[in-house]
């Protein structure tokens, strides 16, 4: 029982690391974000969808009753998505990827408005500490700062996140997780396609590498673990085994491209990644 455990909790540890690696290639790969992004729904739609059909999930019956979730959830996603490499492009991985895991607070404060759960007054201090902890990620606000603006696309995203999960857990929480990206991935796929002939494509062939990495790797690879992992664990437990997800970001960031976090964007990312641990272990 306790290795099943540990195989587990190393499968959970392995998404999280998986998943971080979009902080560094969205940083490094020289093309648009909305690009990017594009190319990474793209690929990832075949392997999902090859997945999906392996594991012989019910594709068709899941787009016929819950097509109108999905569409919007889509939407969301390459908010979510695109915003958070815009917010890589103007910062650093340190900052846009403190600022998006801000999601799981913002969850707590937008579910009673959404589905009229009740809310508690412990997150009034956990939003406090949440807005100590931004306030810290950059040294000044100023809107003429790329880094003051790369932090409000890193919150935007957030935001686009948070209700994403949201509408996830309450409209298609029936559907599989590798299901629900697979549309997803289908719907940024349509909805950026324009974008193909608004910015600059010439250097894409030499991207492609790290292109496959963020679609196959990063995005099909990462995304399924991750979803598999509920079944074995927890909400709450997967929300604070998933704070180790920042720290891989900044780690691999400062590996491979030798971004070294500022002293305040270590104490604001610390009061945030606090927040998200006691909050998950308060709902244990």
């Amino acid at each position: 029982m306790q290795t099943k455990r540990l195989q587990h909790f190393g499968l959970v540890t392995t998404a999280s690391l998986l998943i971080a690696t979009s902080g560094p290639l969205g940083r490094y790969i020289d093309l648009a974000p909305q690009i990017i992004i594009w190319c990474r729904s793209f690929i990832a739609i075949f392997v999902l969808g090859g997945y999906c059909i392996y594991k012989k999930y019910p594709l068709l019956k899941d787009l016929k009753n819950h097509k109108t979730g999905l569409l919007f959830s889509g939407i969301l996603m390459g908010i979510h998505w695109v915003t958070y490499f815009i917010a890589l492009k103007l910062s650093n991985v340190a900052i846009a990827a403190l600022a998006v895991f801000t999601f799981p607070i913002m969850t707590v404060f937008l579910e009673p408005l959404i589905r009229k759960v009740s809310f508690q007054r412990i997150h009034l201090l956990f939003g406090f500490m949440i807005v100590l902890g931004v306030y810290f990620l950059v040294p000044e606000f100023n809107f003429k700062d790329q880094k003051t603006l790369g932090l409000i696309m890193g919150l935007i995203s957030a935001f686009a996140y948070a209700i994403r999960n949201i509408m996830v857990k309450t409209k298609i929480s029936d559907m599989e997780g590798s299901s629900v990206m697979f549309f997803q991935m289908i719907v940024v796929t349509v909805l950026l396609f324009p974008t193909m002939f608004y910015y600059p494509i010439e250097n894409i062939s030499s991207q492609w590498p790290f292109l496959l990495f963020l679609g196959i790797v990063t995005t099909s690879l990462g995304h399924t673990l991750f979803a598999n992992s509920f079944k074995s664990f927890s909400t709450s437990n997967v929300s604070i085994l998933n704070s180790i997800q920042p720290v891989f970001a900044i780690l691999l960031a400062l590996i491979f491209l030798n971004e070294i976090p500022q002293i305040q964007s270590i104490i604001g990312g610390s009061l945030i990644l606090l927040t998200v641990v006691l909050e998950g272990l308060r709902k244990q």
